[in-house]
């Protein structure tokens, strides 16, 4: 029984989603925000298994631009999703992808300090037991830990903060706040704040003393249900094994998901994958997110580490498609852009590249996310959705 690898790498936009104008990092909209194309501008990337699959020219097809090293002729299926959900942000295009749009529109917060309403941030400091909270404004995550951390640590009042995302923040330090203490507040908030329809409640332990501070892997993502079935809980209801690696079973709230892979970065995760290719089960779906392109990269502007990361990753995705089975699928795609060269710290509106391996070499053009869990779901011989796919037979 054949098996399916959908393999999102997080943030890994390719331009030119056509609605781009109406999303924006500060004043400036993403219109012409392209992550791909804008570090191979800086300098050629080596990346000859994503290229050899489609990369290059799902670049092209999306936003028109070419990418210095990526100029291969694809050997596998290839081609460009556009997301048609209101928002840029993880949930939204994990759920897309898995097939289920979002129906409404998030909950934003506006950029100004404060940022929260004041009953969501007593609420807070009831939860927490404190008197007040830091913050309470649009920041990133690193720079506020290490602005705001020693007053942290010396008050204990947790350091909440927001993105143009739907999300709420919460940061504290795992030894002087408890890293328990702090899971414990954000799972209490998350039903609340879901109420709100704002998509995320993010736990952000950090480490460490002043000038030294720095995050853990003991993240967790509070998020939202998603609103239908998505191919994560139609595989299982059909019997057969799923795999989450990395933040997948917070994004789904665990819905579908039998085993679950953590680590302690990407490499960790890269090994679940490779050891995955080896032994998930005939018919099982394997969902893996990859972060750091976009959270120790996107979001802190380092073009030259984004480039590093995915030179790194077309190594590993080498190593993986020589372990996979004939009749296994896998897709590489993205969630959403983080043009580590745009203004700002947030995501970007783009499109994202669909590349996969399996079926031969296959152009199929311009497709939705959703069209994406649609093939997976036509692979796995689930019952078809509403959506397309893009595996059925070619003339």
């Amino acid at each position: 029984m054949s098996r399916a690898f959908l393999i999102v790498m997080d943030s890994v936009g390719i331009g030119g989603a056509p609605d781009a104008g109406a999303f924006f990092n500060g004043t400036r909209p993403d219109t012409g925000a392209n992550t791909l194309a804008h570090i191979a501008a800086q300098r050629p990337l080596r990346m000859p298994n994503l290229d050899r699959l489609g990369l290059g020219a799902a670049l092209a097809l999306a936003s028109g631009a070419r990418a210095p090293g990526l100029g291969a002729v694809p050997e596998g299926l290839w081609g460009a999703a556009t997301e048609v959900s209101h928002g840029k942000d993880t949930p939204t295009g994990h759920w897309e992808l898995a097939g289920v749009p979002t129906p409404w529109e998030w909950r934003v917060f506006p950029d100004s300090c404060p940022a929260f309403p004041e009953s969501l941030t007593d609420r807070i400091t009831a939860l927490a037991g404190v008197d007040g909270v830091l913050g309470n404004a649009h920041a990133s995550g690193t720079e506020v830990i290490e602005r705001l951390g020693s007053q942290h640590m010396q008050t204990g009042w947790p350091i909440v903060y927001t993105s143009a995302d739907s999300v709420i923040q919460i940061a504290a330090h795992e030894e002087s706040f408890g890293l328990q203490r702090l899971l414990d507040l954000c799972a209490a908030l998350a039903p609340e704040v879901h109420a709100m329809r704002v998509g995320r409640v993010i736990a952000r332990p950090f480490i460490g003393g002043p000038g030294s501070f720095q995050r853990t892997a003991h993240r967790r993502d509070f998020a939202a249900e998603p609103p239908a079935a998505t191919i994560l809980e139609r595989t299982a209801a059909a019997g057969r094994a799923t795999h989450a690696i990395g933040k997948i079973g917070d994004i789904f709230s665990m819905r579908g998901i039998g085993k679950l892979w953590k680590g302690d970065g990407d490499a960790a995760l890269a090994d679940h994958l490779l050891s995955l290719a080896g032994t998930a089960e005939d018919g099982s779906l394997t969902f893996a997110n990859f972060v750091e392109f976009d959270s120790r990269f996107g979001h802190r502007r380092d073009v030259a580490g984004y480039a590093s990361a995915l030179e790194w990753f077309d190594q590993v995705a080498g190593e993986f498609l020589a372990r996979l089975r004939p009749g296994d699928l896998a897709i590489f795609t993205a969630d959403h852009g983080n043009d580590p060269s745009w203004s700002g710290t947030d995501h970007t509106r783009e499109r994202v590249p669909v590349l996969g391996w399996g079926v031969g070499p296959r152009a199929i053009g311009l497709v939705s996310f959703a069209d994406v869990g649609a093939s997976v779901a036509a692979h796995l011989g689930l019952a078809p959705t509403t959506k397309g796919s893009f595996l059925d037979p070619q003339d």
